[in-house]
């Protein structure tokens, strides 16, 4: 029988609860041994359902259980730099939440953190790789399928019903802004299956339904268009305002052919036929568009520690990413085209 990974999570909100709940009951060779989380609400709340051996309100406190082999971190971005490297110090294998820092400055650290203790399994969430339709959109371009990809599209978009809460926290937190809060799976994903890091981008938006976002110097809907360094295109759209539900829709257009995933976001396969013509329901949120994935990415990270290797998504992978997504941010703020390395991403909100 299988060593079971003994894990302690951070983090118990919306997403946090349903890693937690993934790690308890749903993940082979897993065992959830303490979470940790400032709402001691959240605490009872998870442990009137789930038998946890341990829980703190100090994350601090949690590092010092030895009985741990890993941490989860699925707290507020803001925290994630800090967390990820007293982890790693502690000894521990590290998940942590996308994004990798809301700096890239933040996320360079993170990296040397983790390139320092090459003996540690550190995996970042980037959860669409896992996803079984993303994933095969992968190995359909390596086997040659749509010829070179040249051109990648992407649309996310975030369901209107959530815009005044996340107004009320924008307000109150710095989140990175559009595209690098939003955009950084799709910058990720381009990454991957372009096959080639981002060169220069050009990036605008506003808010056109709600001009708080203005006062904030955000937009509530952007778009990016990418050149990678391989001479490949990206276009990337964000928003906060989809009327109909969550949308994600990525398409890649090769020199012999095309793949579309996620055209019209099918939360199943009814069709209702009604006064308002035929009906199709949509997603209305990440945590079910994308429930296989972030099991899967869970399951993932305790195989890699089990088997002593590193996953395929690496820090790089987020430095890279936070590096295009601030780009994206400067452009949009000084309506300028950005050359991608030259970009003045250094920590300033």
């Amino acid at each position: 029988m299988a060593k079971k990974v003994k894990v302690g999570i951070v983090g118990l909100g919306r997403l946090g609860r349903q890693h937690a709940e993934n790690l308890a009951s749903r993940v082979p060779n897993c065992e959830l041994s303490a979470i940790c989380s400032v709402v001691e609400d959240e605490i009872s709340a998870f442990k009137e359902k789930w038998d946890v051996p341990f829980s703190y309100t100090n994350y601090d406190e949690m590092l010092r259980n030895k009985d741990l082999d890993a941490i989860f971190i699925a707290s507020p971005s803001g925290f994630h730099c800090d967390q990820i490297i007293k982890a790693l110090d502690a000894g521990f294998h590290v998940f942590s939440e996308k994004p990798l820092g809301l700096y890239l400055e933040e996320a360079e650290q993170v990296m040397a953190a983790v390139e320092s203790h090459p003996d540690q399994v550190f995996m970042l969430g980037f959860m669409r790789r896992y996803d079984r339709s993303y994933a095969d959109a992968k190995r359909k371009i390596v086997n040659g399928d749509i010829g070179e990809p040249i051109l990648i599209r992407c649309y996310g978009l975030d369901p209107a019903s959530q815009m005044d809460n996340f107004l009320a926290f924008a307000k109150a937190n710095y989140s990175g802004g559009l595209f690098l809060d939003m955009s950084i799976h799709d910058l990720d994903l381009a990454r991957w299956y372009m096959g080639s890091e981002a060169q220069e981008v050009w990036a605008i938006g506003g808010g056109y339904a709600r001009q708080e976002f203005d006062e904030i110097q955000d937009a509530e809907t952007g778009a990016a268009m990418v050149r990678f360094e391989n001479n490949t295109m990206g276009i990337f759209v964000a928003g906060r305002n989809s009327a109909h539900g969550y949308h994600i829709e990525t398409e890649i257009i090769g020199t012999k052919g095309s793949i579309r995933i996620g055209t019209v976001p099918e939360r199943n396969q009814i069709v209702l036929f009604n006064e308002n013509g035929a009906v199709k329901e949509c997603y209305d949120g990440f945590l079910e568009r994308f429930e296989q994935a972030y099991l899967s990415e869970a399951e993932e990270f305790i195989h890699c520690i089990l088997e002593g290797r590193q996953p395929g998504v690496t820090v790089q992978d987020g430095v890279e990413s936070t590096r295009l997504g601030y780009a994206c941010k400067q452009s949009f703020e000084t309506r300028q085209l950005v050359k991608v390395r030259e970009a003045n991403l250094v920590k300033n909100g």
